[in-house]
This record gives structure tokens, sequence and C-alpha cells, in this order.
């Protein structure tokens, strides 16, 4: 990149470090950026600056906020008596745009993953067994994915809630909606055929 002049260097080599973004998405992002009116310009930047600034962890459902205690969990039409756990704050949103889902959350912020060195106490699984020990919640939807370390997290999950008077369920997978079988892989159409439902 010796023909652009190296602050221009600079932000594409930053701009690099961010994820799913090469070298060509980064010169095209730097070349817009340099075109923009100054003030999208700055207002990006503040944007960015404050954003390691203003965002925190939810003390109740450790999801992202800009409060002690996120919007979900500060909304009082949610059942705080049904928590969806999931694995991060976009696993969240996914659900949130379904607008399927009225209760809370509980963010395990990652998955038991033995071959990269994460273990219960890597992830916020005590947490979730502190709010079932308070007694207050009256089931647990766990909403992994259908990966290994999803299927082993849901997996321990369960088993560290067994002893407790609280039900405790697992989102269903398999086809999707709109979807060929013919299109459909086996491990997906097992797990189909094991979560059928009466009609």
């Amino acid at each position: 990149m010796q023909y652009y002049p190296e602050s221009m260097n600079r932000l594409i080599r930053s701009l690099c470090r961010l994820p799913g973004i090469g070298e060509k998405s980064a010169e095209r992002l730097a070349m817009h950026l340099l075109q923009a009116p100054e003030a999208e310009v700055s207002m990006l930047a503040k944007n960015i600056g404050e954003l390691k600034k203003q965002v925190n962890i939810c003390s109740s459902c450790f999801s992202l906020s800009d409060a002690e205690k996120c919007r979900i969990c500060r909304d009082p039409s949610r059942n705080a008596s049904l928590v969806c756990v999931v694995e991060s704050p976009p696993d969240m949103a996914a659900i949130e745009k379904s607008g399927a889902f009225t209760g809370v959350y509980h963010i395990l912020q990652g998955l038991l993953s033995p071959m990269d060195g994460i273990g219960p106490s890597d992830i916020r699984i005590a947490e979730l067994v502190e709010k079932v020990v308070a007694g207050s919640l009256r089931e647990i939807i766990i909403a992994t994915a259908t990966n290994i370390e999803g299927e082993a997290t849901a997996a321990y999950i369960m088993n560290q809630l067994k002893p407790f008077a609280v039900k405790i369920t697992r989102i269903a997978s398999g086809v999707p909606m709109g979807g060929e079988l013919k299109y459909v892989d086996q491990v997906t159409l097992k797990k189909a055929l094991e979560a059928r439902y009466d009609i």
C-alpha cells in the first residue's frame, strides 16, 4: 500500500483487524471515510470512542447495557420467571427480532469448549444456577447452538439444574421454514425427526 499516504495506510491496517474485513473492504471503507463529509466522520469517531466508555454488562442478564440493567431486564412487561439462555448478545438480538419471546435472558458469554480450555467456570453457568436457587424462575429455555459446543453446554446446564424444581426446555431444531428435505443435512434431519410433534 505504498501508493497511499501513511495516515491512509494506518486506517486501512486498523480496519483490516475488524472481523470479516479484508484489505479490499478496508480500502473501500477508508476511501469512503476520506470522501465523506467531516461531520459524518467526526460522528463515527465519537460513537466509536463512546462505545468502550458507555457500554457495560447488565448486572442481571449479562447482556450489553448502557445502565446497570439492560432495557429488557428493566421492562416490567417482560415475564421475569421465563429465562432464555443464549451464548451471546447477538443470539439474544436474533430472538428479540423474531418477536416470539416475552421473557428475559441469561447470556452465557461463551460455550463450553474443553479443546479451547473453556470450562464451566469460564462462562456464566454459576450465575444461572444462583438465579434458579433464588426460586423465582418457572422455566429455563436453553437456546444454545446445535453444534458440539452448544449441545455440550446445554447438556451440562440441564445436569446442573436437574436437582431444582424448575422446568427446563430446549429450543427445537430441524428443517427450516421453506426448506426442501433433499437439501437438509443428515444431522438436522435427524434432529427434526426426534423433535416431531402431534398435529
